[in-house]
């Protein structure tokens, strides 16, 4: 058996640009060739090696205390001082998947085990990786899918079925990738890759909804989330610095804001976005909040002609195409906390996929009004909520795109396991946990692990703590959804933080102004890109469909402008990735 052989070296980053913080870890055994590359800036850790395992990872852990008494009384001592991802991997090999679940954190692991790589996402998918068979017989595994996709030993192109998700959902929702034979790990799940190229995966944590004990009230509820949201913030609080929140004026961030100010020692400073005085905004909002809570606040206005400036350099920072169009705000939201000297900031992100936030009453007016009880048709009915270009397929793909994905694997396959999983008594928790699964892990916290990394800040979402989900999924499903009131026990968990003129107003979400882009400093970009030889020469959309959107036609409701900004991203991660 030959020793595993490490080496830095310089790798590509999550934006394709060089830093010295990437490892690469080169590991060889009988039938395994695997090589590791791990590139985030300032969050590489290893290789490292405990009984015999070598492993390289990122990994962030908020509660080293708990895990360290674990292991002394598993009588598996650490020593205090050891880094976050050796502590993992301690736990792990000492307490199994208990070790797992009970760590909090963010982190994805890498780890040489016999002849197999063991890979571990966290719970809910703070950090990520990819992984892909190489040309004679091994595996690469990275953090970057960048790094994989300029990897010699990795023959990936284009995956036209990961093309039709993205379409559908504005993110990809599972573990295929844009780069064919490539896949993510997904959250909660240890991933095994063996040296015959098969892949199995093992949950080691996955939220669950039982029934509650019928004598239990709502203020039970609400007291026991309100403990565990102040323990969650209060973990993800730098020690002796400054902390950053990024705070939109919703219930989600504000309440994020008055916990972090109340158990900080140290100043809090919030952050909003402008597009403009003239257009709908929440600053009024979130500029209360700030006052009430007693934060440094800051508000940085974003022009069309800055996004149009940046949108290339942003898509490219992502390993997979978001079709959000607060990309670019989101970057600059991380520049401004890093020219701050900020290195921590928290965000409100996860009180909708998890407590019941917008888009659950579609689905549940379709269940009281279907006729066809099959699963395909619930799945199929999520997919059109979306109000993406799922239903625009036919017309916007061209022949050759839509021959090419006969007999592909259909997107429903994505969203109808969560959506039939008789473990979730509820259709509403069957929803969430879908949106847990998919729009969480692979859109909002890769995004803004992303971004935010890409500038050396840790962004952190103190809504998706393991505890605080397992406790959202553990509440009657009426208490989250109360009558039309969403989010119902996360406000009552939180009315006494915050004016009730913020906690219980209607959610109206960030509005960016993304047809006035289109119609005015991204316009002629969107023209070249779209309509341009390269475009037309990969032969994905019929440019007869793409021009009559950007004359305003071809749809019935005025949602040109959002599918518009799904083709320009694309498009733009495309070339980005020389694809």
């Amino acid at each position: 058996m030959t020793d595993p052989r490490s080496s830095t070296t310089e790798v590509l980053g999550a934006g394709g640009r060089p830093h010295r913080a990437a490892r690469y870890l080169a590991l060889s055994r009988p039938r395994l060739s695997a090589q590791l590359l791990y590139g985030v800036p300032g969050f590489a850790e290893g290789p490292f090696t405990v009984d015999g395992r070598t492993a390289v990872g990122e990994v962030t852990l908020h509660n080293r205390g708990e895990l360290l008494a674990a292991l002394a009384a598993a009588g598996r001592p650490a020593e205090p001082s050891c880094p976050d991802g050796e502590l993992l991997l301690r736990c792990w090999l000492a307490l199994g998947p208990d070790g797992l679940r009970a760590a909090d954190g963010m982190f994805t692991l890498a780890v040489l085990d016999g002849d197999e790589l063991v890979l571990v996402r966290d719970h809910a998918g703070a950090r990520t990786a990819f992984h892909g068979r190489t040309r004679d017989g091994g595996w690469a595994v990275s953090s970057s899918l960048r790094a994989l996709r300029e990897h010699p030993g990795v023959d990936t192109g284009l995956n036209l079925a990961a093309v039709r998700s993205f379409l559908t959902f504005a993110y990809l929702p599972g573990e295929e990738t844009l780069l064919r034979g490539v896949h993510e790990l997904l959250p909660g799940k240890v991933t095994r890759l063996r040296p015959d190229g098969t892949v199995r995966t093992e949950p080691y944590w996955e939220p669950r909804a039982e029934p509650a004990d019928p004598g239990l009230t709502p203020g039970h509820f609400a007291s026991g989330l309100r403990e565990l949201l102040e323990q969650a913030v209060a973990r993800r609080l730098p020690v002796g610095q400054d902390v950053a929140v990024l705070l939109s004026g919703g219930v989600d961030s504000s309440l994020v804001t008055a916990l972090a100010a109340r158990l900080h020692d140290r100043a809090v400073r919030t952050y909003s976005i402008s597009f403009g005085s003239e257009l709908p905004n929440e600053l009024g909002y979130s500029g209360l909040v700030a006052a009430h809570c007693g934060t440094a606040h800051r508000v940085l206005t974003v022009p069309g002609e800055q996004v149009a400036a940046r949108l290339a350099d942003t898509v490219a920072l992502l390993d997979s195409p978001v079709g959000d169009p607060l990309t670019v705000p989101n970057l600059m939201l991380a520049e401004a906390v890093a020219a701050d000297g900020l290195g921590v900031s928290l965000n409100g992100e996860g009180g909708d996929p998890v407590f019941g936030g917008p888009k659950n009453l579609p689905m549940l007016v379709f269940e009281l009004l279907r006729d066809d009880p099959s699963p395909r048709a619930r799945a199929d009915a999520y997919l059109h909520t979306y109000r993406k270009c799922w239903e625009d397929l036919p017309v916007l793909l061209t022949g050759e795109a839509l021959a090419g994905l006969d007999g592909a694997p259909h997107p429903r396959r994505h969203v109808e396991p969560y959506l039939t999983d008789e473990r979730m008594p509820s259709l509403l928790d069957q929803l969430l946990h879908c949106n847990l699964r998919t729009k969480g892990a692979h859109h909002i916290l890769t995004k803004v692990e992303r971004l935010t990394s890409s500038q050396g800040v840790q962004g952190r979402s103190p809504l998706f703590d393991r505890r605080v989900v397992d406790h959202a999924f553990a509440t009657p499903p009426d208490l989250k959804l109360r009558g039309t009131e969403e989010k119902w026990i996360l406000k009552e968990a939180v009315r006494d933080l915050l004016p009730d003129t913020v906690t219980y107003r209607p959610k109206s979400g960030m509005r960016v102004p993304v047809q006035q882009w289109l119609r005015g400093p991204l316009a002629e970009l969107t023209a070249d890109l779209l309509l341009g030889p390269t475009a037309r020469a990969r032969g994905l959309f019929r440019a007869d469909t793409v021009e009559t959107w950007m004359h305003g036609g071809g749809l019935l409701l005025p949602r040109q402008g959002g599918k518009l900004w799904l083709l320009l991203t694309l498009e733009l991660w495309l070339r980005a990735y020389d694809l």
